[in-house]
């Protein structure tokens, strides 16, 4: 059918394509922060389960570091606020390419509701 299209409808419809890869993209790294997200604040539930003298260890590489309390603590909470804008911002993306991926989809039916005739829109 692509075929039978004319060019600017063709490439219209090569856009959306590209906008679907790049939606399933942003919707692969959004998952992965929540995941993220969720495993970072879990961790955080932890610490307050535990005394601050406890001793503690964080995975360097493949090496664990002794490391304190407050450290550890201070290191969740700028990881669980880093996660948090990046989700913020791939929501952002997300909804920059759900409105491109609309006017696109306009613009093809418009293009093609013109095809048979007098037009369309």
């Amino acid at each position: 059918m692509q075929g039978n299209l004319p060019p600017e409808a063709q490439e219209k419809l090569e856009e959306l394509r590209e906008l679907q890869g790049t939606a399933q993209q942003l919707a692969i790294q959004k998952s992965t922060a929540e995941t993220q997200l969720a495993e970072t604040e879990q961790a955080l539930d932890q610490l307050d389960d535990i005394d601050d003298e406890t001793e503690m260890y964080e995975e360097v590489g493949q090496l664990l570091v002794e490391t304190e309390y407050d450290a550890a603590r201070d290191k969740l909470e700028s990881r669980q606020s880093n996660l948090e804008r990046r989700i913020e911002a791939l929501e952002r993306q997300e909804g920059r390419i759900e409105t491109q991926f609309e006017q696109l989809q306009t613009e093809l039916q418009q293009l093609l509701g013109g095809i048979g005739g007098l037009g369309g829109a």
